[in-house]
């Protein structure tokens, strides 16, 4: 069980420094609601009626990449969850930022501009050297304590994870102590099959996940991950066709697919077709076997979605990480919502991580109470699946 000291554990009317995870799709410059707004919600509102004065930190994008954006529009979402004012505030610790968490009042909660913005957030350091930081050093006074709830950043070494602890009373909001102990208590329940979907983006934090996970009799891939393996088994795709998002990963990571592949290979199940867009716009699917690539793939095909599903139904443990398709976009949604359908006919135990992933849950109207636990998180689910310490845990728990 975790050491480290709650939200329950600090007096009322406290101002407080609060850390949450808001990192959004950000489509053509306009941030997407998802579920990391409304969990982190219930927790602001359960401390605002605590009487406490709260100033947010939270971080959008990497510098960059077109999801770098100020969090003005995050305040108005956060507002709408809340039906009340957040303040965003277009400044993280200097002078405006300072005299807006000084104008803070009991009831009040403001939102600080991306934390990422500043130049000491990124570098991964030690907890003393972040400690050691312009930004922690200038924001710890002005504060009673610290919240951390941004449990999907747990593993990320940034000095507003890692650096007030150490210089000031620290808590896990309710998001992050929630998602921990979920999370943790995975590695130690046993079943008689378990089965993980595996798909998104990138390849490097997945292949860990094949590698330690011993207990997972069959892996379904799918997503980017699942053509970079098709890639690596022969077949004619996992490559840029009208995108940027194969190529530099299968030259970073050729070696690592083809090993894994090689090893775990009996364990693994590929996509035996995938969909794309044809020419009228509709959605239209081809077979693995033979196919030459000239278009991007948005899915996994239906012979895939079946396949996936009867291992599904067979399984006493099914783990989710990553979308299959683009899911967004209704006609290729068929690979991930028909495999949390297939999760939620299931009498398993279920996980579904990632915060993207967890949006197809209310976007298709699945009922979230059939599955046993909807993580926002991503990399922290898979560090927390592997064994892997969280930084941020450690840093709270050296505190409590």
């Amino acid at each position: 069980m975790p050491s480290f000291g709650t939200v329950e554990d600090l007096p009322p009317e406290q101002r407080l420094l609060v850390r949450l995870d808001l990192n959004a799709p950000v489509e053509e410059g306009v941030v997407k609601d998802n579920r990391r707004f409304s969990r982190h919600a219930e927790t602001v509102e359960r401390l605002l009626d605590d009487g406490h004065a709260l100033a947010l930190l939270a971080h959008q994008g990497r510098p960059g990449r077109d999801t770098f954006v100020s969090l003005g529009q995050h305040a108005e979402i956060l507002a709408d969850h809340l039906d009340r004012e957040v303040e965003f505030v277009a400044d993280t610790f200097g002078e405006e930022a300072l005299e807006a968490i000084d104008d803070l009042a009991g009831g009040e909660v403001l939102l600080l501009e991306n934390v990422r913005m500043c130049d000491e957030e990124l570098p991964e350091k030690t907890p003393e050297e972040h400690a050691e930081s312009e930004l922690v050093r200038t924001l710890a006074p002005e504060f009673d304590a610290y919240v951390n709830d941004a449990y999907s950043a747990a593993h990320r070494a940034h000095a507003s994870i890692v650096g007030f602890p150490l210089v000031m009373d620290a808590y896990a909001g309710p998001v992050m102590e929630t998602e921990y102990t979920a999370n943790s208590a995975i590695r130690e329940r046993e079943f008689d099959r378990v089965t993980m979907v595996l798909g998104g983006t990138k390849a490097e934090d997945l292949i860990p996940v094949i590698e330690r996970l011993e207990g997972v009799d069959r892996f379904c891939l799918g997503g980017i991950v699942g053509e970079l393996f098709l890639r690596a088994a022969g077949h004619d795709v996992g490559y840029d066709v009208e995108s940027d998002l194969f190529d530099d990963q299968w030259d970073e990571n050729r070696e690592e697919i083809k090993e894994t592949l090689e090893t775990h290979g009996d364990r693994l199940v590929l996509a035996s077709d995938l969909a794309y867009e044809d020419a009228a716009g509709e959605r239209a699917e081809v077979a693995v076997d033979g196919v030459e690539k000239e278009t991007s793939f948005l899915d996994v095909g239906s012979d895939t979605v079946a396949t996936y599903a009867d291992h599904v139904s067979e399984s006493d443990a099914v783990f989710v990480k990553g979308a299959l398709g683009v899911f967004e976009d209704e006609p290729f949604s068929d690979g991930t919502v028909g495999v949390l359908r297939a999760i939620a006919d299931t009498d398993c135990f279920s996980v579904v991580g990632g915060g993207d992933t967890s949006r197809a849950i209310p976007m298709y109207d699945l009922p979230e109470d059939a599955f046993s636990h909807v993580s926002i998180a991503g990399g922290a689910y898979v560090a927390a699946l592997t064994g892997e310490e969280l930084v941020a845990i450690e840093v709270l728990e050296r505190d409590g």
